[in-house]
């Protein structure tokens, strides 16, 4: 091949993709038992972890656009898992805490993270070589989230 950097397999992208969608697939049957998506989960992760915060927290926190957020954010909004409301003191700030019904599935997703790690390290990775991978992972995002 001409272009050897146009390989597939020459690039960091796809496995890091691949990756992240089999991961992904992995937590699905435990997600469909909650009634959420993926991304919802993670927006559910963050405010189980501080509730009562902006649509602009939360985007942040995620690495996403408000204008992914807020349809999602209507969407659990309509399940019940969460409110919404307008801040009174600026009215561009948009308030989101979780609901009876969102604080109460904490304690199904808990065991989420637990049973995929046990899945990952009954193959041939090990605890250790996870945590360094995460690491690694959270490394390359903080230093492309600078380059804004």
């Amino acid at each position: 091949m001409e272009f050897e950097q146009l390989k597939l397999e020459n690039q960091l992208c796809f496995p890091v993709y691949a990756a992240s969608r089999l991961i992904i697939r992995e937590y699905q049957p435990h997600l469909d038992k909650l009634g959420i998506t993926y991304p919802q989960y993670l927006v559910l992760m963050v405010l189980w972890e501080t509730d009562n915060i902006t649509v602009n927290d939360i985007s942040q926190k995620l690495i996403l656009n408000t204008n992914t957020i807020t349809p999602l954010l209507k969407r659990m909004e309509i399940q019940g898992i969460i409110k919404r409301q307008r801040s009174l003191i600026d009215e561009r700030k948009v308030f989101v805490c979780l609901t009876l019904k969102g604080k109460e599935m904490r304690l199904e997703a808990a065991k989420i993270p637990e049973q995929l790690a046990a899945k990952l390290i009954s193959g041939s990775l090990k605890i250790e070589e996870l945590v360094e991978l995460k690491n690694k992972l959270n490394s390359v995002i903080d230093f492309l989230s600078k380059e804004k």
